[in-house]
């Protein structure tokens, strides 16, 4: 039955993740008792998050259905990615054994033909991640690349750095003394 739901029916309207600990207001809204904590840690009157509907200060009423409902939903979602290609669509239960281009996430074959992805560019799940793991490799590339032109920079800044300091020390130890010697000379003139 949990295939069937939507992950947004089993998420926390706050968090937006699946309920961990679900509890119940009365107005019929649902979070996780966490996010509800912290929320009313925030404000002065104890409110519903969505509705703006005050909350009674009770002890908050945990919603085991709902827990069940995200523990079942969660297993189902742990097997499926566990056995690989046979993660399931959530939309109708079939494997996801293609990737569509045009939207970039993983579909079945009824979606395919559905109106959501009618006319879509598709490729199979395998050809396609390898596709993406190639770009991933050419990307990795191009950041190692910039790594290390910023690194040799990084290293010529840090010689140039301790250069211009050394050179800094040097021009003042000559200027004390030129003004020494200045000095010396305007008390033997005087």
């Amino acid at each position: 039955m949990s295939a069937n739901l939507p992950e947004e029916d089993l998420s926390c309207p706050v968090c937006c993740e699946i309920f961990q600990d679900p509890v119940l207001l009365p107005c019929s809204h649902s979070f996780c008792r966490s996010c509800l904590e912290h929320f009313w840690e925030s404000v002065v009157i104890r409110s519903c998050p969505v509705c703006r509907r005050r909350a009674s200060k009770k002890s908050l009423a945990s919603n085991r259905a709902l827990k069940n409902l995200c523990e079942a939903f969660l297993l189902g979602r742990g097997q499926g990615s566990a056995s690989g290609s046979n993660t399931l669509c959530w939309r109708h239960g079939e494997k996801l054994k293609l990737f569509c281009l045009v939207d970039q996430e993983p579909i079945c074959v009824v979606c395919q033909a559905s109106k959501m992805h009618k006319g879509h560019d598709c490729s199979p799940t395998e050809e396609a991640a390898l596709d993406c793991k190639d770009k991933m490799t050419a990307a990795v590339k191009v950041l190692q690349f910039k790594q290390d032109i910023f690194n040799k920079a990084r290293q010529s800044s840090a010689i140039t750095l301790e250069h211009i300091k050394n050179q800094a020390k040097r021009v003042e130890k000559q200027m004390k003394d030129e003004f020494l010697k200045l000095h010396q000379f305007l008390y033997e003139e005087e």
